[in-house]
């Protein structure tokens, strides 16, 4: 058996000269339709769904402000004032958080200051069992 290399197949006849190369999985060359990118979108959630369902054991804490949804380990709540306004601020540490465009969700320590509503909630194990997709 040869060993692979350009325009050759583990244990298999070379390409004929003059074809082009096999596409890349995954590979588009012409313009992204709208239903292309709503398809991408859809399997980059079901993938976060499915690292949400795989990691939510792990923490004690589920933390939604109003741009993002945390779990977390530990949570300390301020509420502050300033100038007659209302704000909290939160520090995460130990945390997950579910954004579909991060490259790492897991992060050692978030710091948030929000004008809008939190909600703060400690989980039981028995909260914790995610049916299975």
């Amino acid at each position: 058996m040869r060993l692979p290399g350009p325009g050759r197949f583990m244990g298999g006849p070379t390409r004929p000269r003059g074809l082009p190369p096999p596409a890349a999985a995954g590979r588009h060359d012409g313009p992204v339709s709208a239903e292309d990118l709503e398809s991408y979108e859809n399997e980059l959630e079901l993938s976060l769904y499915r690292e949400y369902r795989d990691v939510a054991s792990l923490f004690s804490y589920v933390v939604e402000t109003e741009r993002r949804f945390y779990l977390a380990n530990a949570v300390d709540v301020q509420v502050r004032t300033s100038g007659g306004e209302v704000f909290f601020e939160l520090t995460l540490e130990d945390a997950w958080v579910w954004d579909i465009y991060r490259a790492s969700r897991f992060v050692k320590s978030v710091h948030v200051v929000t004008f809008k509503d939190v909600n703060v909630e400690e989980l039981t194990k028995l909260e914790m069992d995610i049916p299975s997709s």
